[in-house]
């Protein structure tokens, strides 16, 4: 019988060697490969064709949500099982509406991760008790209207992905350089954002990204680059406490 190939997708090493190590124990299960950031999990969706991804919503460079989105739109029928830590109503209707199809908090036992594994590897969906409360609601209050201003679904995918990375700490330069565009789009985008948002600062953009989930704070510091230092991370953890 073929193993149930799985991809590992986590930004802290640490983390994802303890993940590896388990899913390796179980006879049956191989991980096929891992990713620290949702770019590269959706690079190696394509190459691998896991049967399972197991996948984190913290994650630099694109983020669990915008990295489902895009490994779904590819391919609907892949098996996606988030697993974090981050719980609030929007990510979770967010994750839904994209079609993931099971959820574990990093906070519940190893029990419960293996057995989400093999409820999802005999094709069914599969939820952590401490979540249902939150799938519930996402599921109930789909409200059209929302809280005053600008919403995130105004931007498409590739300026999500552009805010985040901005929101991260990267330039346009280094922006043109992941997602392999050149320097003068990445301006474009960045500057066609601030006109749909009507924000007019890099600092108002990163609040932004972490007000609407496109980032999170806990990660912040971590995601931005070395040589600059963590004065956005301050700016933000200022503004949001």
């Amino acid at each position: 019988m073929n193993a149930f190939r799985i991809l590992v997708v986590d930004d802290h090493p640490i983390f994802r060697l303890g993940l590896c190590s388990l899913l390796r124990s179980r006879e049956g299960w191989e991980v096929c490969g891992e990713a620290g950031d949702g770019r590269d999990a959706v690079e190696k969706c394509i190459q691998l064709k896991p049967d399972l991804v197991i996948l984190d919503i913290c994650l630099p460079i694109l983020n669990g949500v915008d990295a489902a989105r895009q490994i779904l739109k590819d391919n609907p029928a892949q098996r996606i099982l988030v697993l974090t830590d981050v719980g609030s109503d929007k990510v979770v209707s967010d994750c839904l509406q994209a079609g993931v199809r099971g959820w574990v908090l990093k906070s519940d036992t190893p029990s419960d991760l293996t057995a989400a594994v093999q409820a999802m590897q005999r094709n069914n969906c599969v939820y952590s008790l401490r979540i249902s409360d939150l799938l519930v609601r996402s599921l109930s209050n789909q409200s059209p209207t929302g809280p005053a201003g600008p919403r995130v679904p105004l931007l498409s995918p590739r300026e999500r992905e552009v805010l985040q990375l901005l929101a991260e700490g990267r330039t346009c330069r280094d922006v043109a350089v992941i997602l392999n565009i050149a320097v003068k789009t990445a301006e474009t985008h960045r500057s066609n954002i601030m006109l749909k948002l009507d924000i007019h600062s890099i600092a108002k953009l990163v609040l932004y990204a972490v007000r609407n989930e496109i980032i999170h704070v806990q990660s912040l510091a971590a995601a931005a680059p070395p040589e600059r230092g963590n004065g956005v991370a301050n700016v933000i953890l200022q503004s949001v406490n």
